[in-house]
């Protein structure tokens, strides 16, 4: 548990200049800036009239197959997910540095720039076995008093195309993956039943949260998304299961819209975008009115999937705004919350949802001490400009600063 600090001079969702009184690593108190007062007996981080605003919550990265660092490589993916994946199987070993310094680089890159909350992928399969899904565990540990990590293991390939990759997911769980993750049921494995069966068998029997990757256009994707709605319903699993990317659900009719949010709302399923390019976007507001969970990740980070990607959760909150359009500051703040606070509640669901565009949580009494001092004349500032005046905290200590570890 961190020592009691003081955080100086800062502004809390560019509210009014203020002192945040740290306690056990909460938020102890919020008063006005009081530039006579000499705190004494406590830590004192000085703010220096910066933003305060939550730490990111980068809800979907994949830290195993990360090239940040490296030189700049010429993208020979094919088209889908297959090609894709193949594309990463034939060169991830190939690389300059081993899997583990990558997932280390790639983890230590996000800390630095403010993200101290993960849910990492970790790809599962039998070409690189548990290789990949050890790597980001050591990343992890290597980091445990800088950041919080979960890690999931993921099916890249799938749960059957492959003989033994069931049995590996399994010894993933074993071996301390914290949630259990399945990947286009009906376009990729091509057995919706099967698959699922696996997903919330493994699930229930090891009491972890699911994660589906989700990418199947129109129809399909509604198919595959009610049915684990059915599983989420019938087996008690409210509150446990999200669906990412998903992206192509939201293109279909405005009834099949309104049901999805229903459902997800009900059920408390919640989805994590990458804030994709094109014209399928999330409808945020909607979903915000509705309670449900939405966070946000950067996905790939210049891998062999994309060349996009650079460890900032503050250039991708810029993305999520840019490609839903926004202008007024209250709808950037909002994709800023959905980086923030939106991915922690997914993380950890004792923290509340969001409650519309509006919302700002994060930096009152009892809150985690979990903080990002950056500059800026206001939040939407902060978002257009990326500044690089930064400074990271965890657990209401220090844990890096000026896009440096401390």
């Amino acid at each position: 548990m961190s020592d009691p600090a003081v955080i100086r001079n800062v502004r809390p969702w560019g509210g009014s200049a203020a002192d945040v009184t740290i306690v056990g690593g909460r938020v102890g108190s919020v008063v006005a800036h009081d530039p006579s007062a000499v705190p004494s007996g406590v830590t004192v981080i000085e703010g220096r009239g910066r933003l305060l605003l939550p730490s990111f919550s980068d809800v979907h990265v994949h830290l195993d197959s990360n090239r940040l660092g490296l030189p700049f490589r010429e993208h020979t993916g094919a088209p889908g997910v297959w090609g894709m994946m193949l594309n990463d199987r034939n060169n991830w070993r190939d690389a300059e540095t081993s899997i583990g310094e990558r997932a280390q680089t790639g983890l230590r890159m996000m800390i630095e720039r403010g993200t101290t909350r993960v849910r990492s992928f970790a790809q599962v399969d039998t070409d690189c076995g548990l290789e990949k899904f050890e790597a980001v565990l050591a990343a992890r540990q290597m980091y445990r008093d800088r950041a919080e990590v979960k890690v999931i293991a993921f099916p890249q390939a799938g749960l059957f195309l492959e003989n033994g990759t069931a049995e590996l997911m399994e010894e993933a769980l074993k071996a301390g993956a914290d949630v259990m993750g399945g990947i286009d049921p009906c376009g990729l494995d091509k057995d919706p039943v099967r698959h699922l069966d696996l997903v919330f068998g493994l699930a229930e029997k090891y009491q972890v949260p699911i994660d589906i990757h989700l990418h199947e256009p129109g129809e399909l994707g509604h198919f595959s998304a009610a049915l684990i709605a059915d599983r989420t319903r019938s087996l008690g699993m409210q509150g446990n299961v999200t669906i990412s990317h998903g992206y192509p659900l939201w293109g279909v009719s405005e009834a099949h819209t309104r049901t999805l949010i229903e459902t997800w709302a009900e059920l408390d399923i919640s989805t994590a975008t990458v804030a994709p390019g094109g014209r399928f976007q999330l409808p945020l507001a909607d979903l915000a009115d509705a309670g449900v969970r939405v966070g946000l990740g950067e996905d790939g980070q210049r891998d062999y999937w994309s060349p996009y990607g650079n460890a900032d959760m503050l250039d991708r909150t810029w993305q999520l705004a840019f490609v839903n359009g926004y202008r007024s500051d209250h709808l950037i703040e909002h994709a800023l919350a959905v980086a923030t606070v939106g991915g922690a509640s997914i993380l950890d669901r004792t923290v509340p949802r969001l409650a519309s565009v509006t919302d700002r949580p994060g930096t009152s009494v009892g809150d985690p001490a979990e903080f990002l001092l950056v500059s800026g004349d206001c939040v939407s500032a902060a978002v257009m400009d990326r500044p690089s005046d930064r400074t990271v905290i965890h657990r209401g200590r220090v844990v890096a600063d000026q896009l440096a570890l401390v």
